[in-house]
């Protein structure tokens, strides 16, 4: 095994969580893992919400920033697969390339339209540590069960939710079932692990930790919320919310936000 502070990947299939093996600092009492997101459409990394305009910076360049700054996790978002219109596979293939280069090994999170074994396939191939469900776990038991049965170690249950509500296909889609229920749905598959996506009602709102702490006491299984955690403020909050174990947040920030970029680093030493 290697030593706690190591910044190696474990890829054991049979363990529950293949980067349990990195060690995070406490910070103010609970250890919290940051995963920088980059969310990507038309081949450009685009903001979280979807407002603002899209930085010229290359989706490569800004993964490579990132790692440099000493991210050992990051998180990619196909949002054209999510709303199924097209993907941005092979440009996901490249970073992923990118940080597994020669000695250096990270914790990649995929999501955004993995709704079939090979797609699963290609991103584990590719490097991928984590793979996230999400539309498909109310659209298609089927699938859901086919993944679940060939990828179960690497799959996360994605529950994207606004005031509680599920939403889906890249959120333009509102589902009749709350984030709750689907998050006891995707327990009684047999997911070992929930990304909370909290879709927050305005910018700037504050994130819904009541819900993610529902969903966490309810299943009693690990999660990581996103969405709408935007600012050391939010990640100081969060610190106090036990069942919460990571958070992903727009990698657009770290640009704008030395505090952010900070908790980075510190999380990451």
């Amino acid at each position: 095994m290697p030593p706690a502070n190591s910044s190696t990947c474990s890829r054991n299939p049979h363990s529950p969580d293949p980067c349990a093996t990195l060690l995070l600092p406490v910070y103010r009492g609970v250890r919290l893992k940051i995963y920088p997101t980059l969310n990507l459409q038309h081949g450009r990394v685009v903001p979280t919400t979807g407002q603002g305009e899209a930085p010229v910076e290359a989706p490569l360049d800004l993964a490579a920033r990132l790692l440099d700054a000493g991210a050992t996790r990051m998180a990619l978002v196909d949002v054209d697969a999510a709303m199924g219109k097209g993907n941005n596979r092979e440009l996901i293939a490249q970073i992923l390339q990118r940080c597994h280069a020669p000695g250096r090994k990270i914790c990649i999170q995929v999501a955004g339209g993995i709704r079939s074994s090979d797609q699963a396939q290609f991103f584990i191939d590719h490097g991928a540590v984590w793979l996230v469900a999400g539309t498909i776990l109310h659209k298609s038991s089927l699938v859901s069960e086919q993944l679940m049965a060939r990828f179960q170690p690497f799959l996360t249950a994605a529950i994207d939710a606004r005031g509680g509500k599920v939403h889906r296909s890249g959120w333009v889609d509102t589902a009749s079932l709350s984030a709750l229920d689907l998050a006891l749905r995707a327990k009684t598959y047999g997911f070992k692990r929930l990304l909370f996506v909290d879709i927050p009602e305005m910018p700037g709102a504050d994130p819904d930790f009541d819900t993610a702490q529902a969903l966490a006491t309810a299943t009693g299984l690990p999660l990581i919320m996103g969405g709408s955690i935007t600012s050391p403020r939010h990640l100081d909050a969060a610190q106090a919310h036990l069942g919460l174990k990571g958070a992903l947040v727009d990698a657009l920030l770290f640009r704008e936000d030395p505090g952010l970029l900070a908790l980075l680093q510190a999380a990451c030493a």
